[in-house]
C-alpha cells in the first residue's frame, strides 16, 4: 500500500513540477551560466518529483503528520528558500528582471514556494482520507 502511494505521489509530482518548470523557467537568466534547457528543466522536475516522494515518507508512516499534510508547506518552503539561497550564493543560476523577489529573503517568488505548494497539493490528492 504504501509503495502504491509512493508511486502515485511521485508520478503527479512529477507532472505537477513538470508544468511548473516550463511556465516560470522565463522568470530565470541563466542556469550554470548558459541557456535553460529542456534537458535542465527535466532534471529540476526529477529532482522535485524525488525530493517530494522522499517528503512523503514520514507522512505515509507517522500517525501525528497524516492528519497534518499541512506541514510539508513548511517543509517544502523551507526547503526551497535554502536551495535558493546556496544556487544564487554560488552562481548557479540567476533571476531575471521579471521574478518577483520576496524582499525579506531575497529569492524569487514561484521558487520559493513551488515544493511548499506542489508536495500539499500532491498528498491531498493521493492521501486524502490518511
Amino acid at each position: 500500500m504504501v509503495v502504491k502511494k509512493l508511486i502515485a505521489i511521485f508520478a503527479l509530482a512529477f507532472l505537477l513540477n513538470l508544468i511548473w518548470e516550463n511556465l516560470h523557467s522565463w522568470l530565470y537568466a541563466y542556469y550554470e551560466g548558459g541557456v535553460i534547457t529542456e534537458w535542465i528543466l527535466l532534471r529540476a522536475t526529477l529532482f522535485d518529483a524525488i525530493f517530494i516522494t522522499l517528503l512523503a515518507i514520514p507522512f505515509l508512516k507517522i500517525s501525528y503528520l497524516q492528519n497534518r499534510l499541512w506541514y510539508s508547506i513548511i517543509f517544502g518552503i523551507t526547503a526551497a528558500i535554502l536551495i535558493e539561497w546556496f544556487a544564487l550564493n554560488t552562481g548557479r543560476w540567476a533571476y531575471s528582471d521579471a521574478m518577483p523577489i520576496i524582499p525579506l529573503l531575497k529569492t524569487g517568488l514561484t521558487p520559493t514556494i513551488q515544493l511548499g505548494l506542489l508536495s500539499y497539493l500532491t498528498y491531498k490528492s493521493v492521501m486524502p482520507k490518511i
